[in-house]
């Protein structure tokens, strides 16, 4: 790494005062959110390779509610974008522990759709690093409640445990993050009668408590669902759909992004495209 050295002249000697590194910067990208975060039913063998990969730090905890050792982590350490391994999922199956991942070699979400598009869309003052928490099968009040220190809140604590961790961790090396977007795909879980009608104000409550707790008063945030949750079936998504366009509506730093055109592997989850996709689609909506 190179090194500056900063010489102050007393008299006619040469005093040296400072020698340190050159710190480097890099914008954070956080992607949260439930299954369709996660990538569920993304399938690592269906990823082509891509060069950008490597040049992306990647901080990642996943899986199954409520955020536990069963978890897939990066190890508390950065390392490159990659698909994340299954982790270590209870056994037999019970509650809300879905296995991490649908594949036995894990599975990916939208992070990797939207790095690769954004580095080869954009021409980025700063570098990339992207920390990802996602939790499958959870909700706003059930899970990522930022006034809440119960379980009701377990979600959003880790998120914002492992983002002071990631950058704890990221200083060491001499990297300074600078927020620059939230990713957020999540409301299948809240398409019901009682929380569909608070969806909105939990949206809005809690990217307000994330933008206050980072310092990003300006934080840019992408909101999106899966329009095709329940194939069509389920009455209350127009309704989760409605409430995330109508707060992006009075947000001037949130974006709706559609993804009815990304594919889908069952009534649940986008398929390995539709992951893909829904990422290119958060880095075309941010570069705009």
């Amino acid at each position: 790494m190179s090194r500056f050295l900063l010489i102050c002249l007393l008299g006619t000697s040469a005093q040296v005062l400072v020698a340190q590194d050159v710190v480097e910067v890099r914008d954070l990208v956080i992607v949260a959110g439930q299954s369709n975060a996660v990538g569920f039913d993304a399938k690592p063998s269906e990823l082509e390779p891509h060069s950008a990969d490597a040049k992306v730090l990647f901080w990642w905890k996943c899986g199954d509610p409520p955020p536990d050792e069963h978890d897939s982590n990066s190890s508390n350490a950065w390392t490159h974008l990659q698909p994340q391994p299954l982790g270590d999922p209870i056994k037999p199956r019970r509650d809300r522990q879905y296995g991490n991942y649908a594949q036995a070699d894990g599975g990916f979400g939208p992070e990797v759709g939207f790095a690769r598009a954004w580095l080869d869309r954009v021409q980025p003052q700063h570098g990339l690093a992207i920390i990802k928490t996602a939790f499958s099968g959870t909700g706003i009040g059930r899970d990522w409640d930022p006034d809440s220190d119960t379980e009701s809140g377990a979600c959003f604590r880790a998120m914002m445990k492992e983002i002071q961790k990631a950058t704890a961790a990221a200083k060491v090396k001499n990297i300074v993050l600078k927020p620059r977007a939230f990713l957020w795909v999540q409301g299948e879980s809240d398409a019901n009668a009682e929380d569909a009608v608070l969806y909105e104000q939990r949206l809005g409550r809690m990217l307000s408590v994330l933008r206050e707790q980072l310092d990003a008063p300006n934080l840019q945030a992408r909101i999106a669902v899966n329009t095709k949750f329940g194939n069509g079936k389920n009455a209350f998504m127009p309704a989760i759909v409605k409430a995330q366009q109508d707060y992006a509506a009075t947000d001037p730093n949130t974006v709706y992004v559609d993804t009815s055109a990304a594919p889908i592997a069952n009534a649940a989850h986008y398929d390995t495209n539709g992951t893909l996709l829904v990422g290119r689609m958060f880095a075309e909506s941010l570069s705009d």
